[in-house]
């Protein structure tokens, strides 16, 4: 690898003149607001810039503190994280600002041990928040940086073998003069030039250092090592509907989609199911009609989903009854696509 100094110098000039403007992200001047910057991270995992920057904006018009995200509804929060996955993200959210304003005064732990200490704050997450909340130096390593860190030095190691490699490289780089900043720029780098396809290293600040690129084949890095077959599964999913409004369960808990609320299904298995056999887990005996299939892709496993409709004669039953638009825009995205079948 080149010199620290050289890297870093060419890298921090170009963040200067080209850093992204996002919503969570102080200006020059300003100071970094620790509460936007955590709910961004957290959102940001497994998720684009722009389609988190929505769910941002939304919610910190909701809740603009840590401590009116701690005195929210579970329900409310669950409900308007639908859309972004992994559910148990938004649980362990609302648990963490709870934890902020209980233990801490509403205020974020300004080093990395101590926001480790905080509910679903793994590794990443800590070091990006002391980084560019309280520019404490960290080693903020996610997949840009990886990216990166794999193209400038060429690293043969496929992924995820390499972790270990890219991280050590990666805080190699790592000084206490602007590690916010350095944070940020190198995750910009990584999104907007060092790009996964179609890198554009004639733009690039540290091209001269890319061993990557002097070797002809950027594209070819991060090694990728074969990726398994993504499971299949199935499920029938029931929509019992009575006079504009559908009878919705809360998931359990614990487990994909944890706390949710939902269409009735079936578990979800290897192999097809029957209409005998989903019939014994339909809200109410009757006759089901068949509106079609769903398909979704979850990031362990697919699904394919039947979906069958009854017309209720009431209410009852202990049924969560929700109006169908407000369950369109609630619900998680395979039952949305579940209860678009009704319009069709």
């Amino acid at each position: 690898m080149a010199p620290v100094s050289r890297i870093r110098s060419r890298l921090l000039s170009w963040y200067d003149a080209h850093r992204r403007d996002l919503a969570w992200r102080a200006r020059p001047g300003e100071t970094a607001d620790t509460y936007r910057v955590w709910l961004s991270e957290v959102m940001l995992q497994q998720t684009t810039v722009p389609h988190a920057t929505r769910y941002f904006e939304a919610f910190t018009s909701r809740w603009p503190t840590v401590g009116a995200l701690a005195a929210a509804a579970d329900d409310e929060v669950m409900a308007a994280w639908a859309g972004l996955g992994y559910y148990a993200r938004a649980r362990n959210l609302l648990a963490c600002a709870r934890a902020v304003v209980r233990d801490h005064g509403g205020r974020f732990p300004s080093d990395e041990a101590g926001l480790r200490s905080l509910p679903g704050l793994g590794p990443y997450t800590a070091a990006a928040v002391a980084a560019i909340a309280f520019d404490r130096p960290a080693n903020v390593v996610d997949g840009n940086v990886e990216r990166v860190m794999a193209r400038l030095n060429a690293v043969e190691t496929p992924t995820p073998a390499a972790k270990p490699e890219l991280n050590r490289l990666a805080a190699a780089l790592v000084t206490d003069q602007r590690p916010g900043d350095w944070a940020q720029a190198l995750m910009d780098l990584g999104a907007t030039i060092c790009r996964p396809r179609a890198p554009l290293c004639e733009a690039c600040p540290v091209a001269v250092h890319c061993l990557a690129r002097a070797g002809g084949s950027p594209e070819n890095y991060p090694r990728k090592s074969a990726k398994a077959a993504r499971p299949h599964r199935h499920g029938v999913s029931f929509i019992l509907v009575n006079d504009g409004a559908v009878a919705l369960a809360r998931r359990p808990p614990r487990g994909l989609l944890g706390g949710m609320l939902g269409l009735p299904t079936t578990p979800w298995r290897g192999a097809p199911w029957t209409l005998a056999e989903a019939a014994t887990h339909a809200p109410v005996a009757g006759r089901w009609l068949e509106l079609g299939t769903v398909s979704h892709v979850f990031t362990h496993f697919s699904l394919e989903l039947r979906v069958l409709t009854l017309e209720a004669k009431g209410r009852g039953g202990g049924h969560l009854w929700t109006p169908i638009t407000t369950a369109l825009a609630d619900t998680p995205s395979v039952f949305r696509k579940a209860l678009e079948l009704l319009g069709q």
